[in-house]
């Protein structure tokens, strides 16, 4: 069972910085590409940032220049440097993993349970 812990959530001001971080456990063989996509209320999930095993990184225009997705393949993790936030930031932030189970088994999505981030005076 694989399972994906997102923390660092929070409130900020606007023009405020937050870093969320997503741990991955559990047995498996290998992650793929590892992403954070995020919710607001009465929208769809849509995509924040996205990483490959190899470092490439995508970005939506709504947040280029202002997130920087990063991630410790020694330690599982992907982490979301937020700057510059918005109140239009606002949403529940869910962390993605693509997991290979074995070399034969997957890659599989995995999703973290979320973390409420809210921009706002």
């Amino acid at each position: 069972q694989v399972q994906l812990v997102e923390s660092g959530g929070g409130l900020v001001q606007p023009g405020g910085s937050l870093r969320l971080s997503c741990a991955a456990s559990g047995m498996f063989f290998s992650i793929n590409d590892m992403g954070w996509y995020r919710q607001a209320p009465g929208k769809e999930r849509e995509l924040v940032a996205a990483i490959t095993s190899g470092l490439t990184t995508n970005y939506p225009d709504s947040v280029k220049g202002r997130f920087t997705i990063s991630r410790d393949n020694a330690k599982n993790t992907v982490y979301l440097q937020m700057n510059s936030l918005k109140p239009e930031d606002t949403a529940v932030y869910y962390c993605n993993a693509r997991v290979a189970i074995t070399n034969l088994l997957g890659p599989y999505d995995y999703w973290g349970q979320g973390t409420q981030v809210t921009v706002s005076s």
